[in-house]
């Protein structure tokens, strides 16, 4: 979701790459060329993950071999993108979130490809109507993550609400990610602006400020040295019972266990969630634009879909993709999250990061 979505499943594991994947960091080989050959070459920020068994059966069935090309968080990427737009780095984009994508459509990233099976997407993550200019992928929540070991121990009842963390029994025990460098602490920016509105949510951040709120560059350093509740957080002796994170790390937590617990040892404060959807587009300029129309196909087949989330801990969009028992069980989707309209964000987010950090970080 550094503007990332970077999930427990590296932090927990180191789990990037999957093996029929051939991973580079940059595009000056055959990736630059797949206009020529059978590679197509996926740009994404650095928390692409797939099964090896599940991108062999598109390499075999589609005749094209996968290259990626991780580009850092997802605000690098798309800036990269922006950059290189001519001469792109690759032919597909993955990894624009809602909170980005008005500047990628602006910049004139992506040509219009309609991906078979798009009539299955649920028309709630759908954007760009009938420009098809990119195309929803995954979904998850940004929500405050809670360590129900230190709440148990202190016999104090975690938050569940945004108004509940400004309360003085939590004070200093929330840490948040910059929403200048973040997608999390973005996401969550984003979250108190939809709920208080335009004149309301600086108020609430500077009673957030008030009760002890810790901001840190981005969600590795919140979530892993932070924050007490995770696997990363244990060993780095993180003093912050509270850190905003997703929905999907309580599941995150429980399946890179060993051995596995029977019930999460962190929890989601389900009334601070906001609802975060990534996309992926065909870029302009693609050297291999059939490829790359491929592997969008590839992206949202039922496959894929349910291959995705106990590898990037994120939500399918397709409506019938089924979801794994450890999600439904450890990390349900948010009731009511928060939501924003991409126009919305795009005409007040630039200035909400910056009136967030006068008012946050000075």
């Amino acid at each position: 979701m550094n503007i990332t979505i970077k999930r427990l499943t590296a932090a927990v594991v180191g789990l990037g790459m999957a093996g029929g994947l051939a991973a580079c960091g940059s595009s000056g080989d055959d990736g630059a060329s797949s206009g020529g050959s059978k590679t197509v070459t996926l740009v994404s920020h650095d928390s692409w993950a797939a099964s090896k068994s599940v991108v062999a059966a598109f390499e075999k069935e589609s005749g094209y071999q996968v290259k990626v090309l991780k580009d850092g968080d997802a605000g690098t990427a798309v800036n990269k993108a922006i950059l290189t737009k001519d001469n792109p780095q690759g032919d597909v984009l993955f990894g624009v979130d809602n909170t980005l994508l008005s500047r990628a459509l602006d910049n004139g990233l992506f040509q219009p490809y309609e991906p078979k099976d798009s009539e299955r997407i649920a028309p709630q993550y759908r954007a760009d109507e009938g420009k098809h200019r990119v195309t929803p992928v995954d979904t998850g929540d940004i929500c405050v993550n809670y360590d129900k070991a230190w709440f148990s121990e202190h016999k104090l009842t975690p938050p569940e609400t945004f108004e509940d963390l400004t309360e003085p029994q939590y004070k200093n025990l929330l840490v948040t990610e910059n929403a200048a460098t973040s997608s999390p602490g973005l996401g969550f920016l984003l979250g108190t602006a939809a709920k208080y509105g335009d004149d309301g949510w600086p108020d609430y951040w500077k009673k957030l400020k008030a009760n002890g709120v810790k901001v840190v560059d981005g969600w590795e350093q919140a979530y892993n040295e932070e924050f007490s509740g995770s696997a990363g957080g244990r060993k780095a002796k993180g003093d912050r019972p509270l850190v905003v994170s997703y929905a999907s790390s309580p599941p995150a937590e429980v399946v890179f266990a060993d051995p596995r617990p029977g019930t999460a040892p962190t929890g989601v404060a389900g009334g601070t969630c906001f609802r975060q959807v990534e996309y992926a587009g065909l870029l302009s300029n693609a050297k291999n634009p059939e490829g790359g129309k491929a592997l969008l196909d590839f992206l949202i087949s039922k496959r894929f879909q349910e291959d995705m989330p106990l590898n990037m801990f994120v939500y399918p969009v397709r409506e019938d993709a089924e979801v794994p028992e450890e999600f439904t069980r450890f990390g349900p989707q948010a009731k009511d999250p928060q939501t924003l309209e991409p126009a919305k964000i795009a005409g007040h987010r630039d200035q909400w990061v910056k009136s967030w950090t006068s008012l946050v970080l000075k």
